[in-house]
């Protein structure tokens, strides 16, 4: 699979991603920082890269219906410490084997994984 990881979020979690077969780069590596949302998802979109991001707008499935995209995974943590990020993102990468994520809002808290969509 292929990820965007947004700014708002540690550059590790590409490696992250990397150690297990997957493609990966960030916002900063295309110069996309500090552009609004749409340009963002519409890369994303163009380039069929999920986003992974802290942002919750892209939670809003009436703004960014899921069945319209790669995909996102949103994370909402309440310590967003570097490390805690890091930590959580790593515990998600057994439900990526498991779990679809294309056309779908997947909702990471510390201890559990919400996943809204469709089944395709």
């Amino acid at each position: 699979m292929k990820f965007k990881i947004d700014e708002n979020l540690p550059v590790e979690f590409v490696d992250v991603l990397k150690v297990v077969g997957h493609k990966a780069m960030t916002v900063a590596e295309q110069e996309l920082q500090g552009k609004v949302d749409s340009e963002i998802i519409d890369t994303c979109s163009k380039e069929n890269r999920i986003l992974v991001t802290l942002d919750l707008d892209f939670a809003d499935i009436k703004l960014y219906p899921p069945q319209k995209y790669p995909g996102f995974i949103v994370l909402r943590i309440n310590h967003q410490d570097k490390w805690n990020l890091i930590k959580v993102f790593k515990n998600i990468i057994p439900a990526l084997k498991q779990e679809q994520i294309k056309g779908r809002l997947w909702i990471v808290e510390e201890t559990m994984i919400r996943i809204r969509g469709e089944d395709k």
